[in-house]
């Protein structure tokens, strides 16, 4: 029995490139893209997160990059309004709003503070989730959220590989125009917008693969992570899918994240990351009896081990932990 293999490994990842705690990150993109910066906003990464909200098409991705490179502010002119709500065609919904000033100004706050991490940012990571776009029959432009308009006001449309590089190649180019030094890391989504159909799904995976392959020719600084094939052909089973069947679960999210982790960190990321996670653990630690000499000894001592970390990495951020200890501890 020992000769039998279930799965499909994917092997490791061959690349030069290292992601350190002293790299700058932004990250752009669908839902997914969420999961592994979250991690490592958690990890005490130095990394911003969609400034726009959620992105799924790569015409929309591009659209945002470029605006994050021009001193453009947004308007209320550029403000949409549906049933009483303000909308940016631009952005999620999250920045939607029933005050336009208040709209406009959430949202500009959310790009100036873009701009400012993409141009101090090591790295720009780009996970593009459909090839599916939906174009305002207004100004034929492709939007980024339909904001539960009529479906009557758009056309949908699935892009072609060489619409999808000339898109993003366009915004490539500026972007290496003002930050020569970044490199841009993309993954496609393994989540299935099963709502195209299964075959369409895989036709828009498809257009998406081939366009960052061309991209990854075109241009030296760009590289791609496989994120999709871990999930569809390294994982491939439902039981790494959450309860919906189209997400994956958090345990594959994990091995994503890990796999993630062996392909671009150092052995000193990995360090200071097990130590930032010891720190992580204390601090969500409760208590039966808070007020015990025992616990608030650990308090001193987390306080004192928090002190020692950020003298030594003073680019770590451990502010929030520090609180955290410093809050339980009694006057004395």
């Amino acid at each position: 029995m020992s000769d039998f293999s279930f799965r499909t490994n994917l092997p490791p990842h061959s690349t030069t490139l290292r992601i350190s705690y002293q790299s700058p990150l932004l990250f752009m993109g669908s839902c997914f893209a969420e999961h592994i910066a979250q991690r490592m906003t958690d990890s005490k990464f130095d990394l911003q997160l969609n400034p726009f909200g959620i992105l799924y098409n790569p015409i929309s991705i591009a659209k945002s990059l470029q605006r994050l490179l021009s001193h453009e502010d947004y308007s209320i002119a550029d403000l949409v309004t549906h049933q009483g709500v303000y909308h940016s065609f631009d952005h999620h919904s999250r920045f939607s709003g029933s005050e336009p000033e208040q709209t406009v100004q959430k949202i500009n706050e959310a790009l100036r503070s873009g701009r400012e991490q993409l141009s101090r940012s090591h790295f720009l990571v780009i996970t593009l989730g459909t090839a599916f776009v939906y174009q305002h029959l207004d100004n034929q432009q492709a939007v980024a959220n339909c904001h539960k308009f009529p479906a009557s006001a758009f056309r949908q449309i699935r892009l072609r590989p060489e619409t999808i590089v000339q898109h993003l190649a366009k915004a490539i180019e500026q972007l290496l125009q003002a930050h020569p030094a970044i490199n841009i890391l993309f993954t496609v989504s393994p989540v299935r917008h099963i709502k195209e159909g299964l075959i369409n799904n895989q036709r828009s995976k498809a257009a998406l693969l081939l366009a960052i392959d061309e991209l990854e020719q075109e241009f030296a600084q760009v590289h791609y992570f496989p994120a999709y094939e871990l999930l569809m052909d390294d994982l491939r089973d439902y039981r790494f899918y959450a309860d919906d069947l189209i997400h994956p679960s958090s345990l594959a999210v994990e091995y994503i994240w890990q796999y993630f982790q062996q392909t671009y960190w150092d052995e000193t990321t990995r360090q200071i990351y097990r130590k930032v996670q010891k720190v992580r653990q204390a601090s969500a630690h409760r208590a039966f009896f808070p007020e015990s000499e025992a616990h608030q000894q650990f308090l001193r001592k987390q306080l004192e081990n928090v002190n020692s970390l950020e003298k030594e990495y003073p680019f770590l951020d451990l502010r929030k932990e520090k609180n955290i200890f410093s809050d339980q501890l009694l006057n004395s």
